[in-house]
């Protein structure tokens, strides 16, 4: 245990505790609109801070550098290119996006679809969420577990506690804040670390000539479809990713909303590329190393400078943190505004919203908790529940916006097909083959034939989702 290191954690975690308590406060959070979408005033440069921590959790912390140690440095280009490809599609949706004034995914799709697809894909978002929280309650643990000298099950409950503290504050404008300071952090952190852990790989080329010489291939080992297996659920997750939409709804305007997806696109790569090539020296300077510590190993084990180290590991906690307090916060709100605000005659007002959104983040962290405990890695439980939530949901939303010929019979097939395919996939399936490979096609292929045999609800796009007329003036846009 380094003192130095369990200082930085301690007076961080107290950070994020104090901004926590600094948005919780009545003036700053007094409607609805205020603890999901920060009163629509987050500036540009804080919403790229919020979607890139929000995105740049355990998955990449710990599941990202897992894969990249595992299967080297040009497979890990294939596993992580999901998350730029998937940016650019959100870039070109970020105007309807904001301009639809929606609270949740499922409620764009109903939009579309009616009231029956709006609820299914709310109970799958459920399902989904519940386990991505898991996985930033156990990857929380871990860090805490490296610095402290606890069990990774003591530090996953403090991380529990401080990540269900954070969402039930201040709502998006606490997570929001804290994730621009976190990112600013992190990202000159691992830029720093790159040349210093090099540096300690035989004159900065050992990083390479050393790797088994399987994980210099693209494949890193793995066939074709398995590598496509790890590369579809982050791609899909991010598309449909209701974190991302809200944050979108937060934005000022349209026209701020896409300078965020522009810059979050350039931001990801100030955080992948300093993983990868940091795990990949994980690989030959730790090679008995757990996975999913190849990059917090390095700054634990003294193979950087004890406060950069140190800073490194805070400031990947307090991704992990703000990551799944983002996500307790988004589910929280599909029941509340897909439930019982939908079904409540008259409507909810402000504080019954709040009162309920509250409560139902106390509930789902207490799932996602127990939930975590069945899974024993990071990377298993990130891609069943990247899995579920895109096949379900990515298929539909793409109807939605680009297909006018759409039925609600082939999007309640496509979801309900690609969830029970996953789910036996994953429990009764013995193949190196991720559930993604046949879910994905079962989906597709159910939303094409059924909706081509059934007559659609709508000829047409509703305005809400159409593409806004750029002429129009942002001010007057929802």
């Amino acid at each position: 245990m380094n003192t130095v290191h369990v200082t930085i954690l301690i007076l961080y975690l107290v950070g994020l505790v104090a901004t926590g308590l600094w948005f919780s406060r009545t003036k700053k959070i007094s409607t609805g609109d205020d603890f999901i979408f920060a009163g629509r005033q987050l500036p540009t440069i804080v919403m790229v801070g919020t979607l890139v921590a929000t995105w740049v959790g355990s998955g990449t912390i710990i599941g990202g550098a897992s894969f990249v140690y595992s299967y080297g440095p040009l497979a890990s280009l294939i596993f992580f290119a999901g998350t730029p490809l998937g940016i650019l599609v959100l870039y070109a949706l970020a105007r309807r996006i904001r301009v639809s004034g929606s609270y949740t995914v499922p409620q764009i799709l109903e939009m579309r679809f009616g009231i029956s697809v709006r609820m299914l894909a709310a109970a799958i978002t459920i399902l989904a969420y519940v386990g991505i929280v898991a996985y930033q309650f156990t990857g929380g643990g871990s860090i805490i577990s490296l610095v402290t000298g606890l069990t990774p099950g003591q530090g996953a409950i403090i991380a529990t506690l401080i990540i269900t503290f954070l969402a039930l504050g201040g709502g998006l404008k606490s997570v929001a804040w804290s994730d621009f300071f976190s990112a600013a952090i992190i990202v000159t952190g691992l830029l720093i670390a790159v040349p210093i852990v090099l540096g300690r790989t035989d004159g900065f080329t050992g990083w390479w000539e050393d790797l088994p010489t399987e994980a210099t291939t693209l494949s890193g080992g793995l066939s074709a479809l398995a590598l496509l297996g790890y590369f579809l659920p982050t791609f899909l997750l991010i598309i449909a990713d209701q974190n991302m939409y809200q944050r979108l709804g937060a934005s000022r305007d349209p026209a701020s909303a896409r300078r965020a997806m522009a810059g979050m696109f350039f931001a990801s790569f100030l955080i992948y590329f300093p993983v990868i090539v940091l795990a990949t020296a994980a690989i030959t300077l730790m090679p008995d190393a757990e996975p999913g510590d190849a990059v917090l190993g390095l700054a634990s084990a003294g193979l950087m400078p004890t406060v950069l180290g140190g800073l490194i590991l805070a400031s990947a906690l307090a991704f992990i943190i703000t990551t799944g307090s983002s996500f307790l916060l988004s589910v929280g709100s599909n029941i509340v505004y897909d439930g019982f605000a939908r079904f409540t005659r008259g409507g909810l007002s402000d504080r019954s919203r709040l009162l309920i959104h509250r409560i139902t983040i106390l509930v789902i962290a207490a799932l996602a908790y127990v939930l975590g405990t069945f899974f024993p890695t990071v990377l298993e439980l990130q891609m069943y529940s990247y899995t579920v939530y895109g096949v379900a949901l990515v298929p539909p939303l793409m109807a939605a916006f680009f297909w006018r010929r759409a039925t609600t019979a082939g999007v309640l097939s496509s979801m309900i097909l690609g969830v029970i395919v996953t789910i036996l996939w994953e429990q009764l399936a013995d193949s190196e083959l991720n559930a993604v490979i046949v879910s994905l096609p079962v989906a597709v292929i159910a939303l094409l034939v059924v909706s081509l045999l059934t007559t659609p609800r709508a000829e047409a796009l509703p305005d809400e989702l159409a593409e806004p007329d750029p002429e129009i003036d942002p001010q007057k846009e929802r």
